[in-house]
């Protein structure tokens, strides 16, 4: 017999995140769980789990982002945590960057779908025109995309003075951020901290590491070596 109990409490949990939006949250998971996979944006082992493990582990990061806040996610991919985070914060002005053509198309097929107003930038985000485009954003994002170090010589230049990097990790995020603070600050970056976000919503807690661009401090771009 189905536990109608923890069922109504799943669903007050996920309408506290995403609230009038939770349809839109659920169609996208849905996207995920198909096509996401056919087309090889998610891993199939991934298809039964994509609420708690992607939705909702990227959307509980909207804790930390200010209410109207202009938001650029590095490497998303999926989406992940640009989606999740533009329907749990209606408010935001929310853009992907994403450097492969098959994922850019699949991210515009699934947002228009969605009808919510994000916008996709194909490019990496150390690139010039990718930088003049979208610098001087309040929050830059990311998950799974590359070391601490790397990711802020991407970010922090996308950044305005007092702006915040959010670097969505793994549980190796404390051992990241004692071996690349130093580089972090040389960059142009605080003293990375640690947030964990979405306790009471989901277990483990979203690990999120925390940058901010220092107020006057020059900022050093890292470049790729080679193609990806």
């Amino acid at each position: 017999m189905p536990d109608t109990g923890s069922a109504q409490a799943e669903s007050n949990r996920d309408t506290t995140v995403f609230g009038e939006r939770l349809p839109l949250a659920r169609r996208y998971a849905e996207h995920l769980a198909t096509s996401g996979v056919e087309r090889g944006l998610i891993g199939p082992r991934e298809a039964d789990r994509v609420w708690e493990r992607h939705v909702l582990n990227c959307a509980v990061v909207a804790a930390l982002v200010p209410d109207g806040a202009r938001l650029v996610d590095v490497g998303s991919g999926a989406g992940l945590p640009g989606i999740p985070l533009a329907l749990a914060l209606p408010a935001a002005r929310i853009v992907l960057v994403e450097p492969l053509a098959r994922r850019v198309e699949w991210l515009r097929e699934v947002i228009a779908d969605l009808g919510v107003a994000v916008e996709v930038e194909r490019g990496r985000a150390e690139e010039d025109v990718v930088r003049r485009r979208w610098e001087g954003a309040d929050v830059v994002t990311s998950r799974a995309v590359a070391p601490l170090a790397r990711l802020a010589g991407w970010c922090l230049p996308l950044l305005r003075p007092g702006g915040h990097m959010l670097a969505i990790k793994g549980a190796a995020a404390a051992d990241e951020v004692e071996r690349d603070t130093a580089a972090v600050r040389r960059l142009g970056g605080g003293v990375p901290r640690i947030e964990r976000c979405g306790s009471g919503i989901i277990d483990p807690p979203s690990t999120v590491v925390v940058v901010e661009r220092n107020a006057g401090a020059p900022v050093r771009t890292t470049r790729r070596r080679g193609r990806a």
